[in-house]
C-alpha cells in the first residue's frame, strides 16, 4: 500500500520542481548568439565533441555525451583527472572540447583547458560564472543564468545541473533538426531495446521473394495444399499472369469450402481478393497493426506494381521483439 500522503513533503517538491521549472524558462529567454555560434562550431566538426567535467558535472557529462553521440554528433567523455595522467592523448587536433563546471574554476578542468588553448583545440565552457577562468578561456561560452540551486542551503547542485543537461540537449536536439536527422538515422544507433525494435522496417524481418508460397488461380486445390504445407505460412498467395497479387487462399478459406469437393476446385474459386498488404518500406509495427486489426498472422509485401516480394509473419515480428 502507499504511504499516506504528507502535505509538506509534496510542498518542498513542488517548491524543487518550480524552482528548477522556473531556472529553465530564464535560460530559455537568455539564448543568444552565443548558443548559435557553438551550434555552428560543433556542426562543422571534422573530429569528435570531447565532453568533461568534475563531479555532479562529470555525471552531467556523460549523459550529454550519450545524447550526442546517439543522434549523430560523435562525442564521447574524458574524465578531468584521467586526462591529466594520459588521457589527453584522446583529444585530437580535429576535436572540440565541452567543459561543464558551474563555478568556472574547477582546477580539476586545469590540463586540459590549458591542452585545448596551447594545441588550438575548440573550447565550448559551460558554466553560471562569465567571469569565471573557463568562460574567460572559451572560444564559445555558454553562461547559464544564476539561478538559485533548489535544496535549502543553495550548495548542492540541483538546478545548476539541471540547467546544463537542459541546454546540452537543446544543443543536440537543434542540430538533429539542422542535419534532417531521421527516424531511420536514429534507428542506426539504437538497434537494440525496445526503441531500436519500433524502428525495424517490413524488410528487416520479412521472408525473400524466393521462400513465398504462390500460385496460379488456374491451378487446382490439391496443388495449392501441397504448397501451403510445404512453407509453413499458412496461406498462398495468389498470381496472375504478370506476377501481380489477385488474391490468397488462407486456413479460413479452406474451412469455409470443406463441405464442397475443396481438392479439385480451382483457386481461383476459393481465394479471398483483395487481401491485406504491406510495403517492404513500412514500419514493421505498422505490419503488426493490420495484422492485429484483421486477425490475420501473415502480410504479403508487394513492390509498387503489385508484385509479391516478401511475407511477413506474426512469428517473424515475435522473434525480434515487435510483437
Amino acid at each position: 500500500m502507499p504511504a499516506p500522503a504528507s502535505d509538506a513533503d509534496l510542498a518542498i517538491a513542488r517548491r524543487v520542481l518550480d524552482i528548477e521549472a522556473n531556472a529553465l524558462r530564464e535560460l530559455a529567454e537568455s539564448l543568444d548568439g552565443e548558443f548559435c555560434n557553438v551550434i555552428n562550431l560543433i556542426e562543422g566538426l571534422k573530429g569528435r565533441l570531447v565532453v568533461t567535467g568534475m563531479g555532479k558535472s562529470g555525471h552531467i557529462a556523460k549523459k550529454i555525451a550519450a545524447t550526442f553521440a546517439s543522434t549523430g554528433t560523435p562525442s564521447f567523455f574524458v574524465h578531468p583527472a584521467e586526462a591529466s595522467h594520459g588521457d589527453l592523448g584522446m583529444i585530437g587536433k580535429d576535436d572540440a572540447v565541452l567543459a561543464l563546471s558551474n563555478s568556472g574554476e574547477t582546477p580539476e578542468l586545469s590540463d586540459i583547458i590549458a591542452f585545448t588553448r596551447r594545441f588550438n583545440v575548440p573550447l565550448i565552457g559551460m558554466t553560471r560564472k562569465p567571469e569565471s577562468s573557463l568562460a574567460k578561456q572559451s572560444d564559445c561560452p555558454l553562461v547559464l543564468p544564476a539561478s538559485p540551486e533548489a535544496c535549502p542551503n543553495k550548495q548542492a547542485p540541483t538546478t545548476s545541473t539541471t540547467a546544463m543537461l537542459a541546454l546540452a540537449d537543446a544543443l543536440a536536439v537543434t542540430l538533429m533538426e539542422r542535419r534532417g536527422f531521421t527516424s531511420e538515422d536514429f534507428r542506426t544507433f539504437h538497434p537494440g531495446g525496445k526503441l531500436g525494435q519500433r524502428l525495424l522496417h517490413v524488410h528487416d524481418v520479412m521472408h525473400g521473394v524466393d521462400t513465398l508460397p504462390l500460385i496460379s488461380p488456374d491451378a487446382l486445390m490439391a496443388e495449392a495444399l501441397v504448397t501451403m504445407t510445404s512453407h509453413s505460412f499458412g496461406c498462398v498467395g495468389v498470381v496472375d499472369d504478370a506476377g501481380v497479387l489477385a488474391g490468397i487462399v488462407t486456413d479460413g478459406d479452406l474451412r469455409r469450402h470443406m463441405a464442397d469437393n475443396l481438392v479439385a476446385m480451382k483457386v481461383g474459386d476459393v481465394m479471398t481478393t483483395g487481401p491485406k498488404v504491406t510495403s517492404a518500406d513500412a514500419l514493421a509495427v505498422e505490419a503488426l497493426a493490420i495484422m492485429n486489426d484483421r486477425s490475420i498472422t501473415s502480410l504479403f509485401v508487394l513492390d509498387d506494381g503489385g508484385v509479391p516480394v516478401g511475407l511477413v509473419h506474426i512469428h517473424d515480428l515475435l522473434r525480434v521483439g515487435v510483437a
